[in-house]
């Protein structure tokens, strides 16, 4: 039995083997069905589980001494996103920024941080039929190797963190991420974004924050890593804790970044009505975006029968499959749907009009943006994984396997609910039972 098991047992876990750090991560292929074959077609060939491992361990065997107390919260938030590691069964995914939830005090909500010093890692890992190992862990560090951690940056722009109780405030981070895509580069480097920015992170193969790259005008400041303002300064209108989360890599070397949800342009009350969200295109060689495009959702009762809260929907992934095409995630913590795009030349909005956040009304606000002259990038359904069997909820995961398989990964919270009841009376986590789970997707058709 792994040393990493030591000291933890929960009846509600079907687990057998219990490994090192655990992460699940799943696989998402690139060759989706057509769009006319029937989604029922699809199905679930492999179901692998994370297995228990306590977060202090985990941590801990990292950078010793970062989580004095771990609440009883289990390794889990691998589900960020996954992508190949060139073996066979093996990949890397990426954590988030750690335990948190939100309970209601006074009629306002407020954002929790029950292991505080929970640092974001990369993770390696193999699936190996039922079961999820990890192979290899790299602590996200800053240049002197301290954990970057994942709290809040700045007051007033970031929700402002809290004790698991929410009784006690806890002190903003200008290090912290909020870790979301990964991406691997030819040169054994990673690419991560983060939704506090929102930031496109460049990382060293040893985990040390090389760039961080964030709109002009931020203003972010006492970070012990170098800060480019690089990225449009429209994206300061991002929702809170929806910025970037999608991430992949072109084969000429490109990155594609999805705006998790439609910016609050001109205010929250558009972005929450908004069907339309942007991908950004960004050059490493030239250390700059180079085109910008509009995305439209679905509508929600749409990717999510049965739900009619617009706000609901999300990017969550975007999966490079050749030349300038790529899978796109539409979901709600239900559902999603998998769409096929081409990155047109003729579409790119960067630095027009749409870019101004004097513009009105603004590209959100379009109720039709390309029967207002917006060159909205063209779609189709690769696959409603809402309607095969087997794919659990809040799928934020997407990587290649073969032509016909893809594979998910879901993002389990921690096993963290909100509310008062997330822990118990000594300040333990009361589990929610949710698993993290890597999901084998066999498709009838190609893309």
């Amino acid at each position: 039995m792994s040393p990493y098991a030591a000291g933890r047992r929960r009846v509600h876990r079907s687990v057998a083997a219990v490994v090192p750090f655990a992460v699940a991560a799943a696989l998402l292929s690139a060759q989706s069905a057509d769009a006319s074959a029937p989604a029922a077609q699809a199905q679930v060939v492999r179901t692998a589980t994370l297995g228990d491992v306590p977060l202090g361990t985990f941590s801990n065997g990292l950078l010793p001494g970062t989580v004095a107390d771990d609440r009883g919260v289990d390794l889990g938030g691998i589900g960020s996103d996954i992508y190949p590691a060139g073996r066979k069964g093996e990949f890397w995914t990426v954590t988030d920024r750690g335990p948190n939830g939100q309970i209601k005090v006074n009629g306002s909500k407020r954002r929790t941080f029950p292991v505080p010093g929970f640092d974001p890692a990369i993770v390696r890992i193999k699936v190996t039929g039922d079961t999820v190992r990890v192979l290899r862990a790299i602590p996200i560090t800053t240049s002197s190797g301290k954990p970057v951690t994942g709290l809040p940056n700045q007051a007033g722009r970031d929700e402002a963190p809290y004790s698991y109780d929410a009784r006690t405030a806890l002190s903003y981070d200008p290090n912290g991420l909020d870790t979301e895509g990964i991406v691997r580069a030819a040169d054994g480097s990673f690419w991560l974004v983060d939704e506090y920015g929102p930031s496109l992170v460049h990382v060293s193969a040893r985990g040390e924050v090389l760039t961080r790259y964030v709109p002009r005008g931020l203003g972010l400041s006492g970070t012990d890593y170098p800060v480019v303002e690089a990225l449009p300064p429209v994206l300061l209108h991002r929702k809170i804790n929806r910025g970037f989360e999608g991430l992949a890599q072109l084969p000429g070397g490109d990155l594609v970044i999805a705006v998790q949800s439609p910016l609050s342009l001109p205010d929250t009350d558009a972005g929450e009505a908004s069907l339309t969200t942007r991908l950004l295109r960004f050059s490493p060689k030239r250390k700059a975006v180079t085109a910008e495009y509009a995305y439209r959702f679905d509508p929600v009762g749409v990717v999510d029968p049965g739900e009619d809260d617009t706000s609901e929907l999300k990017i969550s992934s975007v999966v490079a499959v050749g030349g300038d095409r790529l899978l796109v995630e539409e979901r709600t913590d239900r559902a999603a749907r998998l769409q096929v795009v081409r990155l047109d030349r003729k579409a790119d909005i960067l630095g027009g009009r749409w870019d101004d956040d004097t513009t009105s009304p603004s590209l959100e606000q379009l109720a039709d943006p390309a029967g207002s002259g917006v060159p909205v990038l063209a779609k189709r359904l690769a696959v409603d994984l809402g309607k095969v069997a087997g794919v659990p909820g809040k799928i934020e995961g997407v990587a290649r396997v073969d032509h016909d398989t893809l594979a998910l990964i879901n993002d389990n919270d921690f096993g963290m609910t909100d509310g008062t009841g997330a822990f118990d009376a000594q300040g333990r986590l009361v589990d929610s039972g949710i698993e993290t789970k890597v999901v084998h997707v066999r498709l009838p058709r190609g893309l």
